[in-house]
């Protein structure tokens, strides 16, 4: 299994320094290694030279012999030398010239044993070279030490680069994420610039842009075949519907004929009202937008409703109460439908004597409009589902035996929709709150009015 790389940017900068610093360490160390070389080599030459001097001052004493001028002669040459000495076998004892011997052994000294032919019992005298070694043993260590931190100082240098370079090579990528980011279902035709991108990620743009104008395609193809079954339906719904009105209103046919007719009527309004909901909600879900106007009360639009709601609300035993008050940009019609839908079905499932209460509150970034009953709980797993279409619950609260399309709560939310604004759906214990948010920073976008007029069947007395 590969690898994951959390980061490119992290692993480029860290490869970067990493493979720099091994770089110039190994340049450091063969700087090192050859600069050590150079220097002894240069020893070893001082150590011959000096050797051979040496032996030419021994063999004129054996020529002249004369200890004394030996002596003399080792003395001067190695006054001006401290950094070297001789141990030398004269008259058969050995005596020092040069550099003092230092207190216990030292390691930074570097000594050669050799013989010369001199006059003697054995015709050969014995010699110790001594040469100190400190100042390379310094020079050694202080290149060292340098060639370290050059190596450290460069790494850092080339991280702060690197990482630079890397950060600005990488800021299409940057870009390309943001453009990701902004794409949203409301935008179907939106695309990835991909004019700044590099080379290598050119292809990669493309082939995305391809797979959204797939996905364009599909979704206009599945939107229009929705829009063309909804149509092709309530043609033939209304000529039934108008035929069955018609049939009801003529005196030749019986009374189970009657009855028949009616049952068919409820259903063709039933099956239109479908349609008409299908046709709505196609419309929100292309990010269809309205042209609202701005209202000083919001709670003066619901009032209307409440008041249309409140024969039925009395026959239930239930009071409806509107609190609070708010000034936004709505579409007055959709408005009414969507408080349409919650309060009616807040009645539905309320107890009776209870309250059913529409609240209306506001903030900086949103209008809230939400409507609290009391009755039977919604299970929490129900909550996230109660405004996807058709979707009905199964615990009791939905077990009255009412036939219902499970539509309204999905076309509050088209609604909140096309109001910049989200739907929510809360219950603690017996209080159940569904309402919908209005945004205050929506931008209505001119022309895009959605006409809904035939969906609005409870509250198009009010408009």
């Amino acid at each position: 299994m590969p690898t994951r790389i959390k980061s490119i940017r992290r692993w480029l900068s860290q490869c970067l320094v990493v493979q720099t610093f091994l770089g110039l360490g190994v340049v450091c160390v063969a700087v090192y290694i050859i600069t050590s070389i150079h220097l002894a080599a240069q020893q070893t030459a001082m150590i011959t030279e000096k050797r051979d001097v040496v032996g030419r001052l021994v063999a004129e004493n054996t020529l002249a012999n004369n200890p004394q001028f030996l002596r003399h002669k080792l003395n001067d040459f190695f006054q001006g030398r401290p950094d070297s000495a001789l141990i030398i076998e004269i008259d058969g004892s050995m005596e020092r010239f040069g550099r003092r011997e230092e207190s216990g052994p030292s390691s930074n000294e570097r000594k050669v044993t050799f013989s010369l032919p001199a006059n003697g019992p054995e015709g050969r005298v014995t010699a110790q070279l001594i040469l100190d070694i400190s100042s390379r043993v310094e020079l050694q260590q202080t290149l060292a030490f340098s060639l370290f931190v050059c190596a450290l100082v460069g790494s850092l240098l080339v991280s702060l680069v690197s990482t630079f370079l890397v950060r600005r090579a990488l800021a299409p990528v940057d870009e390309l994420r943001r453009q990701v980011s902004t794409l949203s279902p409301d935008k179907m035709d939106e695309r990835l610039d991909g004019y700044s991108q590099a080379e290598e990620i050119q292809p990669l743009v493309d082939q995305f842009n391809s797979v959204l104008e797939r996905l364009e395609k599909a979704y206009v193809q599945m939107e229009g075949f929705n829009a063309d079954v909804a149509h092709e339906l309530r043609n033939p719904l209304t000529t039934l519907i108008g035929e069955t009105e018609l049939a009801l209103h003529l005196n030749n046919h019986d009374s189970q004929l009657a009855k028949t007719l009616e049952s068919n009527l409820e259903e063709l309004h039933r099956m239109a009202r479908i349609i008409t909901d299908m046709l709505f909600l196609s419309q929100a879900e292309r990010g269809v937008r309205l042209r609202g106007k701005f209202v000083k009360s919001v709670a003066g639009v619901i009032m209307g409703v409440l008041e249309y709601y409140e024969a039925e609300a009395a026959e239930a035993g239930v009071k409806l109460v509107l609190n609070g008050d708010a000034e936004a940009e709505i579409e007055r019609t959709l408005l009414q439908q969507a408080i349409s839908n919650l309060v009616s079905n807040a009645i539905r499932y309320a107890d009776r004597s209870s309250e059913v209460i529409v609240k209306v509150s506001t903030c900086t970034s949103e209008t809230r409009i939400e409507v609290t009953n009391i009755g039977k709980p919604i299970e929490q797993h129900h909550l996230s589902k109660l405004f996807q279409r058709f979707y009905r619950a199964t615990n009791e609260r939905f077990a009255d035996g009412i036939s219902h399309c499970g539509l309204g709560l999905a076309i509050v939310a088209a609604i909140a929709k096309m109001h910049g604004g989200k739907c929510f759906a809360e219950c603690m214990g017996r209080s159940v709150t569904v309402g919908f948010s209005i945004s205050n920073r929506y931008e209505n976008q001119p022309g895009a009015v959605v006409l809904y007029k035939d969906s609005l069947r409870e509250v198009g007395a009010l408009s």
